[in-house]
């Protein structure tokens, strides 16, 4: 388990997480529900050291985060931010080709055993996106949506046993929303990776997501199954919106309340 236990964050003045306990399989895709502003994000870099914590801690099988180097983390853990920055020089190809860092030699790069396989985990990551055809292009040149494979791509090539991501799917239209989480939930069902996204779409967390934690003012309101989850009481309380919940084969869908013209 990657554990988080009794976590509390303090942003300035103002506290964003309070007390937090929850924990994420290996194995398992795991979506981060809540409106914004209710601590999803602030979570993830918390878990990535990104920011400080005023109380608490992460523990990855049992060994405390805080003890690892950033090299070991960054072995352990891929990270996708929800803003992502690339140099106007960077070419998609050599972008992804940074998610080998972490396990360079320091004097020497790669060893020849390892060289290949780097290059082909590359290679698999583009293929995966759909980008392999636009590896020759600055990643600054590249559409919104294309973009945000080109990071996803990254934080793949990492080949690291947890993968987590804020709003991994923002920006992308459906069939590649589809397409990136079903990549995903398969990575963490076949391979064991253990993979957290933050999402906004409670159909997309419900279609896709093996569990939920939802959070409400830095709070986790509910955490469990998705259909011990997304009920019409825990959605009003996340949300302060009235949906309807309805099953549709082995997923539930979940249908807001329009509310009627003046």
């Amino acid at each position: 388990m990657l554990e988080v236990r009794e976590l509390s964050v303090t942003l300035g003045r103002r506290p964003v997480l309070h007390r937090i306990d929850t924990g994420f399989a290996a194995g398992e895709l795991t979506a981060l529900l809540g409106p914004n502003g209710c601590g999803k994000s602030t979570l993830l870099r918390a878990v990535m050291g990104l920011v400080e914590t005023t109380s608490g801690m992460v523990a990855l099988e049992g060994r405390p985060l805080a003890g690892m180097s950033r090299r070991e983390r960054a072995r352990r853990i891929a990270w996708m931010p929800q803003e992502t920055t690339c140099p106007d020089y960077l070419t998609l190809a050599e972008m992804v080709a940074l998610a080998g860092h972490s396990r360079r030699s320091l004097l020497s790069g790669f060893l020849p055993s390892q060289a290949a396989a780097q290059e082909q985990a590359f290679a698999r990551a583009l293929e995966t996106v759909g980008l392999t055809e636009h590896a020759a292009r600055p990643v600054n040149s590249l559409s919104g949506g294309q973009r945000q494979r080109a990071f996803i791509a990254l934080a793949l090539a990492q080949q690291a046993d947890t993968l987590m991501l804020d709003e991994p799917v923002n920006h992308l239209d459906p069939r590649y929303q589809y397409a990136i989480l079903a990549l995903l939930r398969d990575l963490a069902h076949r391979q064991g990776q253990r993979v957290v996204v933050v999402l906004h779409d409670l159909n997309l967390a419900g279609a896709f997501a093996d569990r939920l934690v939802m959070l409400r003012d830095g709070h986790v309101i509910a955490q469990g199954r998705p259909a011990e989850v997304l009920s019409s009481e825990r959605i009003a309380q996340a949300f302060d919106m009235q949906v309807e919940i309805l099953p549709h084969g082995a997923r539930l869908l979940c249908v807001p309340e329009i509310p009627a013209h003046p």
